[in-house]
């Protein structure tokens, strides 16, 4: 039931993301989301006027396995690879469908000869949903960065 959704299980689903990302598992990024989801990078600014446009926007799941699938075999950009640092969930609503939540991240980004930056820092600010199973999913991701200014194309997921 939505309403046991738990901060342990919160924990968990976004340990898993992370690794995921992390360790270039990208085929599987999707199926952390419901098939009808909402997944956004936008900048704080743009996330406090309500803008719906964002650097990177999707409404399925099937439109993650495209972003993906562009990635593997269309999109040209150098070779790196994401570090993230999670911090705790802080759960911002309930009700018999989930709950809502904000996490704070940071994203190392580690480029192909080893430099290593501090890529974004934000939150995700997520509706977090049970499946029949009771396994948790992603209804909403909206990332929200700190800044507005990236040095190079987001071309892997945060």
């Amino acid at each position: 039931m939505a309403t046991d959704i738990t901060y342990e299980g919160l924990n968990v689903l976004n340990a898993d993301y992370a690794g995921c990302i992390d360790d270039d598992m990208l085929e599987q990024w999707p199926s952390f989301f419901t098939e009808k989801c909402l997944y956004k990078i936008t900048t704080v600014e743009n996330y406090r006027s309500g803008m719906l446009a964002g650097l990177v926007y999707a409404d399925s799941q099937r439109m993650l396995s495209d972003r993906v699938t562009a990635l593997r075999e269309a999109n040209v950009y150098e070779r790196q690879r994401y570090r993230h640092v999670i911090g705790m969930p802080r759960i911002t609503g309930r009700d018999d469908q989930g709950v809502t939540a904000e996490t704070s991240f940071l994203v190392a980004r580690i480029m192909r000869g080893g430099r290593t930056d501090l890529f974004a820092s934000g939150k995700y600010v997520d509706r977090v949903t049970a499946d029949t199973a009771g396994e948790l999913k992603l209804a909403q991701r909206i990332v929200v960065c700190d800044s507005d200014s990236f040095d190079t194309l987001v071309a892997i997921p945060f």
